[in-house]
């Protein structure tokens, strides 16, 4: 998927920041620099989420309608889905627009899941002694299995609240409602900087989503006033 001038373009950019960092994190300046430059991807991301938080007020406000239909046609299902999608095209909105930042976020999952895999630059650098290179599954039983464990429980933790926002707005599909937990395997079985790049963006996104929401609910409540 990436060529070899993208990945000596992240590898220099990384190398660069960790540079910047090393004063402050020394050996985790590596560490360090995958937050910093998941950090810059998700603020390249900010009009998605924004989108996406948009979707969400919508669709809270679809809710009673949704509620109607379903009453409706309880015993035609069909009909339902038809309705169900009328619906949401007449509003102006996806029933699976939360799903846009997550795959926007995947060729730089990606590239960082092929930098830790076999750069050697790379691989020798540490969070809190663990090897960035490091696969939580192979590594357990090891003397870094703490900081393995540590990551992983992190990483559910945030899906978890993730999930409970996302069961909070009405008229979710349940894809979205579950889509934080799939950050949780996924590090079990990737390098221990790819479990960093998660959990640091699913964080991101779990403070982002409240403050893009109201954003998203003070514009809907100027072009529909009295809602």
């Amino acid at each position: 998927m990436f060529g070899i001038p993208v990945l000596g373009v992240a590898h220099d950019v990384l190398l660069t920041l960790a540079d910047a960092l090393a004063p402050l994190l020394g050996t985790g300046s590596v560490a360090g620099a995958v937050v910093v430059f998941t950090a810059c991807v998700r603020l390249v991301m900010v009009p998605l989420g924004y989108a996406q938080a948009r979707a969400e007020v919508a669709r809270a406000r679809l809710a009673p309608q949704v509620e109607r239909l379903r009453q409706r046609y309880a015993r035609d299902p069909r009909r339902l889905a038809r309705e169900l999608g009328a619906l949401h095209r007449r509003s102006g909105i996806s029933m699976f627009a939360g799903v846009l930042p997550a795959l926007a976020g995947l060729p730089f999952l990606f590239l960082t899941y092929r930098l830790f895999a076999g750069d050697r630059d790379l691989l020798g650098h540490t969070l809190v002694g663990a090897p960035l290179g490091l696969h939580p599954v192979a590594g357990l039983g090891g003397p870094h299995t703490p900081v393995l464990l540590a990551l992983i429980a992190l990483i559910a933790g945030v899906a978890r609240v993730g999930y409970r926002r996302a069961a909070a707005v009405p008229n979710t599909p349940a894809p979205l409602r579950w889509m934080p937990f799939a950050t949780v395997p996924t590090a079990a079985f990737a390098p221990l900087a790819v479990g960093l790049y998660l959990l640091t963006s699913t964080a991101w996104t779990t403070a982002e989503r409240p403050l893009l929401r109201r954003l998203a609910t003070a514009r809907a409540d100027r072009v529909v006033p009295g809602h």
